[in-house]
C-alpha cells in the first residue's frame, strides 16, 4: 500500500471498520438478543439516526447528552440537527408522541448504532451498537424484576457463563450529604465516594461521614446482595431513600426467585450503593452488568421518569442497554462452516439444492482453483472433502 493509500485508509480516533468474522459475530449476537426480547412481547422500533437538536436534547433523558452529541446544519430547513448518542431520549419522544395513545405498559426493543463526540477510559470507541429494552407506563416492582431478568437472559443466550448484576439506588449518596458541609467539603466527599477512598473520606468531620463510611466498608466486604442486606440496617436513612432501599431488596428477591425457576446458574447479585456515576437521570433503581470474561461494562439499566419537552407528562419507565462493542469481545460466533467449492459451470439449481441442505457455496471463476477457505468440493453430483493438495 502506498503512503497516499495508507493516508486515505485512516479513520478518525474511536471509529473502526468491523471486519470478518467480527461483523458476523455482532450481527448474530444482535439477532439472538432481539429474539429473546420479542419472545417476551417487546416490539422492535427503529428511530432515525438524525433528529432536530431541539428534540434530541429536549428536557428529559436527552438534556444530559449535549456534550457528547455531534451537530450539523440541515441544508433543507437550516435548523440544527443532532446525531443520536443514546437511544433512550428517542424512545421518550416516540412514547410521548407517536405511541402516546397506545395501551400501557409499552414494551419496546431496539438495536441501533450511536455516535459520540468523544470516548472515555472505559469505552474508547465513538460509534457502537446499543441493544436494549424499554418498558414504559408501569411502576411496579414486578416490572423492575422483569427488566433485570430479561437482561440476564439475553446475556445467557450469548453464552456468558458468569454474570454479575450490580445494583444501586440512584440519588443515595446525594441524600446522605450532610447540610453542615460547605461546597469544598461536599466535593471532597463526592470524590472520596467515587474513588472508594476511605482515607480521603476520613479527612471530613466524623459526625458527617459515619453512615457513608459504614456503607463504603460494606460495599467492599459484602460478596453478595444477601450479605449486604444482612449487614446493613437502614434505620438512619431519609424516608424516601429508605423506601427505595426496601424496594431494592424486593427486586433482588424477585430476581433470585426467577433465576431459580429458570435454572440459571453463575449469576451473582451484588449491591454497591456508592455507585452513582451514569445514573443521574435514574430513580429508585440502577444496575450494571459485568462478566469476568471481558473487561468493561456489558450494559446498564434501571428505572426513571421519562418525559419529552419542558411541559411533557412524566411516565415511569424501566429499561436497559447492552453494549455490543464490549459484548463482541467475548463472543466467539458460530462454529466454523464447511464451505463447498463448485466449478463455474455447475448449474444454479444444483447450487440452490446444496444450500438447502445447509452447505455454504463458493462458485469457481478464473483459473477454477478452490479458495483456501473451502473445505469440500462438489464434483460429479457429489460433495466430498477437499484434499489439502488441491486447496
Amino acid at each position: 500500500m502506498s503512503n497516499d493509500s495508507a493516508e486515505l485508509a485512516l479513520l478518525p480516533n474511536g471509529f473502526e471498520d468491523l471486519l470478518p468474522p467480527h461483523a458476523e459475530i455482532e450481527a448474530l449476537s444482535i439477532a439472538t438478543l432481539i429474539g429473546q426480547f420479542t419472545a417476551f412481547g417487546y416490539q422492535r422500533i427503529k428511530p432515525p439516526l438524525l433528529e432536530f437538536e431541539s428534540s434530541l436534547l429536549a428536557p428529559g433523558p436527552g438534556e444530559r447528552l449535549a456534550g457528547e452529541t455531534f451537530r450539523l446544519m440541515d441544508p433543507v430547513t437550516h435548523r440544527m440537527l443532532g446525531l443520536r448518542s443514546d437511544i433512550t431520549p428517542q424512545i421518550a419522544r416516540i412514547a410521548a408522541s407517536r405511541l402516546a395513545k397506545e395501551p400501557r405498559p409499552l414494551r419496546l426493543t431496539y438495536a441501533n448504532d450511536v455516535l459520540r463526540t468523544k470516548g472515555n477510559q472505559m469505552r474508547t470507541v465513538r460509534q457502537f451498537c446499543q441493544v436494549g429494552c424499554e418498558l414504559i407506563g408501569d411502576a411496579s416492582v414486578e416490572t423492575d424484576v422483569e427488566i433485570c431478568v430479561l437482561a440476564l437472559l439475553g446475556l445467557k443466550a450469548l453464552k456468558f457463563e458468569e454474570i454479575t448484576l450490580d445494583l444501586t439506588v440512584p440519588g443515595f449518596v446525594d441524600a446522605l450529604v450532610p447540610a453542615g458541609l460547605d461546597k469544598e467539603q461536599q466535593d471532597v466527599l463526592k470524590r472520596a465516594v467515587a474513588q472508594r477512598d476511605r482515607g480521603l473520606l476520613e479527612t471530613l468531620p466524623k459526625k458527617h461521614i459515619s453512615a457513608l463510611a459504614k456503607i463504603m466498608d460494606l460495599s467492599t466486604q459484602s460478596r453478595t446482595a444477601e450479605d449486604f442486606f444482612k449487614a446493613f440496617k437502614p434505620v438512619s436513612l431519609p424516608a424516601e431513600i429508605k423506601k427505595d432501599f426496601a424496594r431494592l431488596r424486593d427486586v433482588c428477591t424477585g430476581v433470585e426467585r426467577a433465576l431459580s425457576e429458570l435454572g440459571l446458574s453463575h449469576v451473582s447479585l451484588t449491591i454497591d450503593l456508592l455507585e452513582q456515576a451514569g445514573f443521574e437521570y435514574h430513580k429508585h433503581l440502577g444496575f450494571t452488568l459485568f462478566s469476568p470474561s471481558v473487561h468493561g461494562e456489558l450494559g446498564r439499566g434501571g428505572s426513571y421518569d421519562v418525559c419529552f419537552g419542558a411541559n411533557g407528562e412524566s411516565e415511569t419507565a424501566k429499561g436497559f442497554t447492552l453494549y455490543m462493542d464490549t459484548i463482541r469481545k467475548a463472543c466467539t460466533g458460530a462454529a466454523k462452516k464447511d464451505i463447498v467449492f463448485t466449478a463455474a459451470g455447475v448449474k444454479w439449481s444444483e447450487i440452490k439444492a446444496l444450500q438447502e441442505q445447509g452447505w455454504t457455496i463458493v462458485r469457481g471463476s478464473g483459473n477454477g482453483k478452490p479458495p483456501a477457505e473451502c473445505t469440500h468440493i462438489f464434483e460429479k453430483g457429489q460433495v466430498s472433502p477437499l484434499k489439502p493438495s488441491k486447496r
